[in-house]
């Protein structure tokens, strides 16, 4: 896969600091605060996720990435459903809210609805908080995410928990595998890659590379019950990984067929 140089190249970090930064910035502040005057009179959220879906798809133009989706089809298989992703980066977010071209909401870190903007988005467009320090809160949450997905709202999870600090795979907590077999849908794994080397976490310095989506085939639950969901947790990490895997041995072909040609 595309390595993110350490240093950065300083023409490189010049156009982050100047250019990219800023422009991510001005249009999460500006669709922001359209979602939030949308939100006066749309309630249901769906407007709100339009306009966040336009957002994500000009924050990925910014970054200068080309995103590619792979098995697309597997997105239309489930009227409902889990959707699983790894998490690498805050570009996360964009990247998915660009390759679902359906409404869904997330089930994400409460923490995240105290940023402005974001976290005022999140709030009045039906998104559901998680507090993973204390237990009955994350029981009630993801209550309240079982009760959306049974009445025919699909959810995104990012069973992490939180961005990898390395770019490798962590373990998975079990909200999403929870959420599925309580509501009896299937959980569609997805896996991100060129996101990290994008924008890792604890650096502001936009790094351009191909990106890609691939959706896995859905991981049907019907019939499971809750005693089984670590075993669903470990049948999702290992197709999310397997899709990783792929996606890195099409990127080192693809980069060996380009030296084979310029040779």
């Amino acid at each position: 896969m595309m390595s993110r140089p350490d240093p950065l190249p300083r023409l490189q970090r010049w156009r982050s600091n100047m250019l990219q930064a800023p422009l991510f910035l001005l249009a999460t502040v500006s669709f922001g605060t359209l979602a939030l005057i949308a939100s006066m009179w749309a309630k249901t959220g769906r407007t709100q996720h339009r306009i966040a879906q336009v957002w994500a798809k000009i924050c990925v133009l910014i970054s200068g990435s080309p995103l590619t989706i792979t098995g697309a089809e597997n997105l239309r298989k489930c009227p409902v459903a889990v959707y699983a992703a790894n998490h690498t980066s805050y570009m996360d977010t964009p990247v998915v809210f660009s390759a679902l071209p359906f409404q869904f909401r997330i089930l994400a870190r409460k923490n995240l609805w105290s940023i402005p903007f974001i976290g005022w988005y999140l709030n009045r467009s039906g998104q559901i908080p998680i507090d993973t320090e204390n237990p009955r809160a994350t029981l009630s949450s993801l209550s309240v995410g079982a009760k959306a997905l049974r009445g025919g709202m699909p959810l995104f999870v990012f069973p992490e928990g939180g961005r990898t600090p390395d770019g490798q795979l962590q373990s998975f907590l079990s909200g999403a595998a929870f959420l599925a077999i309580r509501a009896q849908v299937p959980v569609v794994p997805i896996a991100l890659g060129g996101v990290y080397d994008l924008l890792p976490i604890h650096t502001r310095h936009f790094y351009p590379c191909p990106l890609t989506c691939a959706v896995g085939e859905p991981i049907e639950t019907t019939g499971m019950t809750l005693r089984q969901a670590e075993e669903l947790t470990q049948r999702v990490r290992m197709a999310i990984e397997a899709l990783c895997t792929r996606q890195s041995g099409a990127c080192v072909e693809a980069q060996s067929d380009t030296i084979r040609a310029e040779v």
